[in-house]
């Protein structure tokens, strides 16, 4: 189900997405009881990125009542995607467009939990990574490079030799003490690391590939994979069992979900 500020889609709506391709977005996972964790926090991203892409206010009543109109009727989890867009956006002259649409499209879910991914170090920075941007070639194109090499995904290491996040997730690391360490590096703020920041000890340091390498354990995350372990990075193996991994995918879980 597509609908564009709670209508029916039609393909003249989406020609702008697939020409020109600017807007921004957020995934929710939606569980079974009809709860998104973080839900406030997706609104936020909206809000924030909606500021800076578009220079408009961007109205949550109206995005919770898109998203809720959405996902009534659904049996079991789901994804809702919220794109934000403005239709008559010209490639010539985009500041010109400031009226932002709300398109909501559903999906499947997958369940919980997901297999390890073996990930391959690839140099690359996002455009804009504070926000959650439709432009998404340079990460899928990356995602490829190391799919071609044989990996399920890439970790991006940036021009200062530090690691960042991965293609479409967050990344984490575990050292020996047992603390959670986060890079610290121009990344998307993702609703699911923020979360998950609430409730483990952590911290946010410089991270190279080779400290990447030496943890005792690291693992991707967002909305849709919750916590997902990393089994190697380049030829590196990683644990995948791990007593804070399990730790941090059962406080994940055990976060209430809020309606929209």
């Amino acid at each position: 189900m597509v609908t564009l500020n709670g209508k029916p889609v039609t393909a003249a709506d989406l020609l702008p997405l697939a020409f020109i391709n600017l807007g921004h977005f957020t995934s929710m996972r939606v569980d079974a009881d009809g709860g998104i964790r973080g839900l406030s926090l997706h609104l936020e991203r909206l809000v924030r990125d909606c500021r800076i892409v578009w220079g408009a206010e961007l109205d949550r009543g109206r995005v919770r009542d898109y998203v809720r109109q959405g996902v009534e009727g659904r049996d079991g989890p789901c994804t809702v995607r919220v794109t934000v867009y403005d239709p008559q956006v010209d490639l010539m002259r985009p500041v010109d467009a400031g009226q932002p649409h709300i398109l909501v499209s559903v999906r499947g879910a997958g369940a919980f939990p997901v297999d390890p991914l073996r990930v391959m170090s690839v140099p690359y920075e996002r455009d804009l990574p504070q926000v959650k941007h439709v432009g998404l070639f340079g990460s899928l194109h990356a995602r490829r490079v190391a799919q071609s090499a044989g990996f399920d995904d890439a970790l991006f290491v940036g021009r200062d030799g530090c690691v960042s996040e991965g293609s479409t997730w967050n990344v984490g690391f575990v050292d020996a003490a047992g603390t959670v360490l986060w890079p610290r590096a121009p990344v998307l703020p993702g609703v699911t690391m923020a979360l998950l920041q609430q409730h483990a000890e952590h911290r946010i340091v410089d991270i190279t590939p080779s400290v990447a390498k030496d943890s005792v354990a690291a693992f991707a995350t967002n909305t849709s994979i919750g916590v997902r372990p990393l089994a190697a990075i380049d030829a590196r193996e990683l644990r995948t069992e791990h007593p804070v991994l399990r730790l941090l995918g059962e406080s994940y879980l055990a976060v209430p979900g809020e309606k929209p």
